[in-house]
């Protein structure tokens, strides 16, 4: 691998020729399990935001290149929000040269466990230029009433 291009006919210089424009890759040969980096990189890197506003929490996703119909958006019964789905994998072709594979493939899964004042029975989820965005609308909270009692004596 050379990181300036050969000007002598794509000839490469020899590895130990101290003038060489070769660049000496240490894991080009090392091996790995391609699918299972894959899997664990596109878990790590879905990265969502959650912020609480007065009236709701809300969930942002970036998911670029999905479609709303390969995503779940979930709730369980003991109030955790689950965010799911899949990013498939480019098909090879045969004639095809990878010169870099950066984009993150495989399934994804985060999970959200939402406070005592969430509506769970009015979540709604949109889809819009990638960008997964999940609304929880919050119940207000009855603030504890004070009541004066009067003392006697």
């Amino acid at each position: 691998m050379s990181l300036i291009p050969s000007f002598f006919n794509g000839q490469r210089s020899s590895i130990f020729d101290p003038c060489s424009l070769d660049v000496w890759d240490p894991f080009k040969d090392f091996p790995s399990n391609s699918s299972l980096s894959q899997e664990n990189s596109a878990f790590a890197n879905t990265r969502i935001d959650w912020k609480e506003t007065p009236e709701a929490h809300v969930f942002k996703a970036d998911l670029p290149g999905i479609k709303k119909e390969e995503v779940k958006v979930e709730v369980e019964d003991d109030r955790v929000l689950q965010i799911s789905g899949e990013r498939k994998i480019e098909k090879e072709d045969k004639n095809d040269t990878w010169h870099r594979l950066e984009r993150s493939s495989g399934k994804f899964l985060r999970r959200f466990r939402l406070p005592e004042n969430a509506k769970m029975d009015q979540i709604k989820a949109a889809m819009d230029n990638g960008v997964l965005t999940v609304t929880v609308p919050k119940e207000e909270l009855k603030k504890p009433e004070l009541k004066s009692i009067e003392i006697s004596g």
